[in-house]
């Protein structure tokens, strides 16, 4: 409240003051990154950043198939080419093994992608030292999605910080947020330059408006950055509540078919969100879990369905881990994010955890009926 105050007594509402210059500082000072550019969504970042690789119509760029819609709707922006590359099971995240078949695929058609959009999932960091070697024997940057991982490490290094780009989303349901919102970190000085020109609708410098280049309006209020900026200042706190949350599910849940997120002991997870899947040979599948928390008021989801699932996506190439069958398709199916809001109290926890002990216990006896009858 004191930095959004600071910005109505300085009358600086506009994407523009002193708010933004200094989150995109403190930005920088926390992750370690040399450059930061504020915007009005991390899909405006993304959009910026295959813009500035030089992502045209029809080029290719591959991109992880487990996340959200808004990691490669910036490809269709653009005209180009979307190529889904599949999970690995350690950190769900992309797979060395499917990306060095795209590869490849792409080597032998001639078809080398213009950038590869990674995502650290769920707040977890990608596997990066399989992964960037690969990029960079085919001279391929990388746009590294950490719109979930903002405050993760993998190997001491901060999430965001892999890529030639990195992206990192404040919508309402991350682990900050400045209500809607992004930020772009580089330590290209170049490519942050080009994107903030983009991004404040390409004016040139000159007395009048005058215009070379397509623009956009994708800068961040400094309303927006008041909030991000007091939202920084308690990411440790956040981090830590997630994290206890994550382990009273573990913990919980230990004696149940279901198996949380592995982490990565490669890195530190921010535990955005507490996610499981549930054992094959379960009683019990997905949506049996979700019905039984809904019927009491309580909200939980299915892990992203995978892109390359999408209706939207579906004429799109797809690059598997396994022979038979992909590992983010097997994880939409028996994945379920839980109820992982920093304002969790001890006895919400308690309470999903009962509900599903319940409902498994309810299966367990059923079977046994019929196993009698």
């Amino acid at each position: 409240m004191k930095y959004v105050q600071e910005a109505f007594d300085t009358n600086w509402i506009a994407p523009v003051g002193l708010n933004v210059n200094e989150f995109e500082k403190e930005i920088c000072n926390f992750t370690k990154a040399k450059q930061a550019l504020a915007l009005s969504t991390g899909t405006a970042g993304i959009h910026l950043a295959l813009k500035y690789l030089g992502v045209k119509k029809d080029d290719y760029v591959f991109c992880s198939s487990l996340t959200f819609s808004a990691s490669c709707y910036p490809i269709l922006y653009e005209g180009a080419v979307p190529v889904f590359i599949d999970s690995e099971p350690n950190t769900w995240n992309m797979s060395p093994v499917a990306l060095e078949k795209a590869f490849e695929w792409a080597h032998r058609e001639n078809k080398i992608p213009k950038a590869v959009i990674i995502v650290d999932l769920y707040g977890q960091s990608a596997d990066w030292d399989a992964l960037i070697p690969i990029c960079r024997r085919y001279n391929v940057p990388i746009v590294e999605d950490a719109a979930e991982g903002l405050g993760a490490t993998y190997k001491g290094k901060h999430c965001g910080t892999f890529g030639e780009i990195g992206i990192f989303s404040f919508n309402g349901n991350k682990i900050i947020t400045t209500s809607g919102g992004g930020i772009a970190v580089s330590n290209d000085e170049k490519a942050i330059k080009k994107m903030f020109f983009w991004s404040t609708q390409s004016r040139e410098q000159v007395r009048h408006y005058e215009h070379k280049e397509v623009g956009y309006n994708y800068r961040m209020s400094n309303i927006s950055a008041g909030i991000g900026r007091g939202q920084l200042e308690i990411l440790a706190d956040r981090i830590a509540k997630k994290k206890y949350i994550f382990s009273c599910y573990e913990k919980g849940l230990k004696d149940l078919p279901v198996k949380m997120l592995p982490v990565s002991s490669d890195g530190q997870s921010n535990y955005w969100l507490s996610v499981m899947t549930i054992d094959e040979e379960s009683l019990l599948d997905r949506d049996e879990i979700i019905d039984a928390l809904e019927e009491e008021n309580i909200e939980s989801r299915p892990v992203w369905k995978p892109m390359h699932l999408q209706p939207l996506f579906s004429s799109s190439l797809f690059f598997s881990s396994w022979e038979r069958k992909s590992v983010a398709e097997d994880l939409f199916v028996r994945g379920v994010c839980l109820p992982s809001d920093s304002k969790m109290t001890d006895e919400d926890i308690k309470r999903t955890i009962s509900i599903m002990k319940r409902k498994f216990e309810e299966a367990y006896e059923i079977e046994q009926k019929q196993s009698l009858a």
